[in-house]
């Protein structure tokens, strides 16, 4: 199993003069451990369960390159876009960009978006679920289509380009990873099943519930004729190895039950933010042990 790491607060002592070296510092650190990958939110204000909606929220993409230049290894995305935020087109050249200039490690998270408050407060439309959903797909195409070379339209229903081009492509082979996050039963693992090559859950909901939704992912697959055991199930948690809290032998533990449920890659939260003593544990003591 790997481990990635996602950086969803930038609310550090120092206050906003700090952001951008414990931003690199905290990159840096988990790149040298062995972190497979490196994760921000793509929000506009910080949301409930993190933060306060006031507290410092960075633009994902703008961040995601800073860490970038400041890392050699880690694949790193937005956990996870959302698809509403973006014209498809720029969004797929600034993932390209972001792959060109890692050298190759740029994930391609998306989701159909839930923020309305976001949305509303920087203008941003926000369209029905059904309608995120048509707009999801229609992304996913655009990407795949532009990411294959061919520079020629793409009529959809809610998206119309003249002239997908998209130079340089990518480095990653065939292209960045698509990984679309959620546990819709109907509409989400309907769509990883067609179209993602990673798969996102949430692992509070529990190992029944997460048994659940990869049963009902692989019904789809089997339905589509796509190959269940082709797609990288990730899962995001949160863990907290502060003293007198969990310990790393623990979060070994809850890594092999989720390796036994089929999961491949458990992507953490460090609760109170990436302080260097956190990702230390996580690196030393739990990335080498769950690495078989």
């Amino acid at each position: 199993m790997k481990i990635g790491l996602q950086i969803p607060s930038f609310s550090w002592p120092g206050g906003d003069a700090v952001i951008g070296a414990r931003l690199a510092d905290a990159a840096e650190r988990a790149d040298e451990l062995g972190f497979a990958s490196l994760w921000v939110m793509d929000h506009f204000f910080q949301i409930g369960g993190v933060g306060e909606v006031d507290e410092p929220m960075l633009e994902s993409y703008s961040a995601l390159s800073f860490m970038a230049a400041h890392t050699r290894r880690a694949r790193l995305g937005a956990m996870v876009t959302g698809v509403v935020y973006r014209h498809p087109g720029i969004l797929v050249k600034t993932v390209t960009s972001l792959d060109v200039l890692s050298g190759g490690r740029a994930y391609l998270g998306i989701g159909a978006a839930w923020n309305e408050r976001e949305s509303n407060g920087l203008g941003v439309p926000f369209p029905s679920l059904k309608e995120r959903y048509e707009r999801l797909e229609e992304t996913i195409e655009i990407a795949l289509q532009m990411w294959s070379g061919k520079a020629a339209p793409f009529e959809g229903r809610h998206f119309h380009l003249a002239e997908t081009l998209c130079r340089p492509l990518p480095l990653s082979k065939p292209h960045p990873p698509i990984l679309i996050g959620g546990s819709g039963e109907r509409k989400t693992l309907r769509l990883v099943a067609q179209y993602a090559d990673a798969c996102n859950l949430v692992g509070r909901a529990g190992e029944d519930t997460l048994r659940h939704k990869l049963d009902v992912l692989k019904r789809h697959c089997d339905a589509l004729g796509r190959s269940y055991e082709e797609i990288e199930k990730t899962v995001l948690d949160t863990v907290d190895l502060s003293e007198g809290s969990i310990s790393a032998r623990q979060v070994v533990e809850k890594c092999r039950g989720l390796a036994r449920l089929g999961f491949q890659q458990a992507i953490f939260n460090l609760h109170g933010g990436p302080g260097p003593d956190q990702i230390e544990l996580l690196g030393r003591e739990v990335i080498p042990e769950v690495a078989g």
